[in-house]
């Protein structure tokens, strides 16, 4: 089956705000457990000043992946605006240094 490059366009851009908003949650809960860890070790008398380091460190290193893969998709993203212009679908205006962000379709416009 087919599709036309508006509907392709729709559905990957929806894709993709999806995908950032999903790796954006998951930084946000990764560092919401790291607060929660970090309490749970000052407001635990039987845990000492440096029970489970390794377990923080390892939390902070899939931090910096997270955003690793945020940068990634912050270039396929780019990579798709220019697919879109080329093709003539509809591409969204993304203003300088901001995610997607919203689910509206306001900003986007037909490439020239």
């Amino acid at each position: 089956m087919t599709m036309t490059v508006s509907v392709s366009s729709l559905r990957i851009a929806r894709d993709l705000r999806a995908a950032e908003s999903a790796l954006d949650e998951a930084l946000l809960k990764s560092n919401i457990l790291f607060g929660t860890l970090l309490a749970a070790r000052q407001q635990t008398e039987e845990a000492g000043p440096f029970t489970g380091h390794d377990l923080l460190q390892r939390l902070i290193k899939s931090q910096q992946t997270l955003l690793t893969a945020g940068s990634d998709l912050a270039r396929v993203h780019g990579g798709l605006s220019s697919i879109g212009r080329e093709m003539g679908a509809a591409v969204h205006d993304c203003p300088e240094n901001e995610p997607m962000g919203s689910d509206s379709n306001e900003g986007y416009r037909a490439a020239a």
